[in-house]
């Protein structure tokens, strides 16, 4: 395994600052990368060990704060202003940039994401489309926009904030997404996507990973046995390996 180089990395663009730490295999040369987002309430702190992991195994890896996306977020931004799409061009402002570094390979730039991150990189990965060689998502949310429409019969039921998992949302989060067919938003990504679920999540249930595989010409769920949202440290090392043989299978 490659010995890793890891330092803090700040991409400024768009008005805002978007912290994030950058791994980088200790050798000469252009590599592929990996840009990893985290969940709700999340941080990049969440994937120092698949970073670490991948970048061992000769990928640059990026994992960063959304704006506002998090409590603890050290990039700008309020979480009251967040929404699913900000997290969007979040993440497509992230790609520029890691995407211009010297030591990348351009044609082997991987997305992966977790949770509300997998919704967002999914989204994502609709406009950057060949850019992005292939897309790993761990129970992605596409639940997200059933729950909050189902939490909110109409516009005028929305409050100007909303306080939900331990963060503020403003009202724009849910009603940014109340038109969002994830069904018709999907799909228009053709290169290879990899879903890892497992069959005990309670908060984004299976049957969302299994519908989206319809839309995508080019994808493949493997479901873990007894894992929730989240995997156990047993499943999420054979997670974190089988994302490593996707992307080094292409």
């Amino acid at each position: 395994m490659d010995k890793v180089n890891v330092k803090e990395y700040v991409i400024e663009r768009s008005g805002k600052k978007i912290y994030g730490r950058l791994y980088t295999p200790a050798k000469e040369g252009k590599c592929p990368a990996v840009i990893i987002s985290h969940g709700y309430n999340g941080i990049a702190d969440d994937w120092v060990k698949e970073c670490n992991f991948y970048a061992q195994n000769g990928y640059l890896a990026y994992a960063f704060d959304f704006c506002g996306g998090s409590v603890r977020s050290r990039s700008s931004g309020n979480t009251v202003d967040m929404t699913v799409f900000t997290e969007k061009d979040d993440l497509l402002d992230v790609f520029e940039d890691i995407s211009s570094l010297e030591n990348v390979d351009k044609h082997r730039i991987y997305l992966k994401g977790g949770s509300q991150g997998g919704l967002v990189t999914a989204l994502a990965a609709e406009e950057l489309k060949e850019k992005v060689r292939a897309v790993a998502l761990y129970f992605p949310a596409f639940c997200i926009p059933d729950n909050w429409n189902d939490k909110f019969a109409s516009e005028s039921e929305i409050p100007e904030s909303i306080d939900f998992w331990g963060m503020k949302l403003g009202r724009n989060f849910s009603l940014s997404i109340r038109a969002l067919d994830v069904k018709k938003a999907i799909g228009g990504y053709e290169n290879p996507v990899f879903i890892i679920h497992g069959d005990k999540d309670p908060i984004v249930k299976l049957s969302y990973s299994e519908d989206i595989l319809k839309q995508y010409k080019n994808a493949r769920l493997e479901v873990l046995k007894g894992e929730a949202h989240g995997f156990k440290p047993e499943a999420g090392e054979k997670a974190m390996k089988m994302v490593l043989e996707f992307m080094d299978s292409l």
